[in-house]
């Protein structure tokens, strides 16, 4: 899998007056890529980031307008990877955006809102709510931790252990 960036809005240009282009650009693009991922087995991963926090001229900014445009794409190869953080910084409302979109995503990314921290830190995301939700949509790929730790990586990863624990696992996902 491998994330294939939209680009960004060029500086001094209104949004609007070059969303057309850049929208044709980008699906052109994801059209070659997909033939060549599609040689190698390969998954093409397109990521909504929210443009009012992250990166302002960036042009992918919500999974409805990654949606649209892996439609109009039409390629197998080509998913959404899906950042938690961004979404719910854009749209919310992130149960109805995981069930509506649950068949086009290829890789799930977290962090908490809005410290951009782990997932047990203190915000607006109730991560295990969010983890028996997507286990009950049967998602079975991989979830990335796209936060800042607080402290070091090794202390950033006790949510895991609490969350592995709480669930009846051990240290590394095994049943007990």
């Amino acid at each position: 899998r491998i994330h294939l960036m939209a680009g960004r809005v060029p500086l001094g240009t209104d949004r609007a007056a070059v969303a057309g282009e850049m929208e044709a650009t980008f699906i052109e693009n994801l059209r070659y890529a997909a033939d060549l991922l599609a040689q190698e087995g390969m998954i093409g991963l397109v990521e909504p980031i929210n443009n009012r926090i992250t990166d302002p001229r960036y042009f992918l900014n919500t999974p409805q307008q990654a949606a649209a445009i892996l439609e109009k794409v039409g390629q197998p190869n080509l998913k959404l990877q899906l950042d938690l953080f961004h979404c719910q910084i854009m749209d919310g409302n992130l149960s109805r955006n995981l069930e509506t979109y649950f068949p086009l995503i290829g890789h799930i990314q977290i962090a908490q809102v809005p410290g951009r921290h782990e997932p047990d830190s203190p915000g607006e995301l109730n991560f295990p709510y969010i983890f028996e939700l997507l286990e009950s949509l049967g998602y079975t790929g991989y979830v990335g931790c796209e936060y800042a730790p607080k402290g070091d990586t090794r202390e950033g990863l006790g949510w895991l252990r609490s969350y592995w624990e709480s669930r009846g696992l051990q240290h590394g996902g095994t049943s007990k």
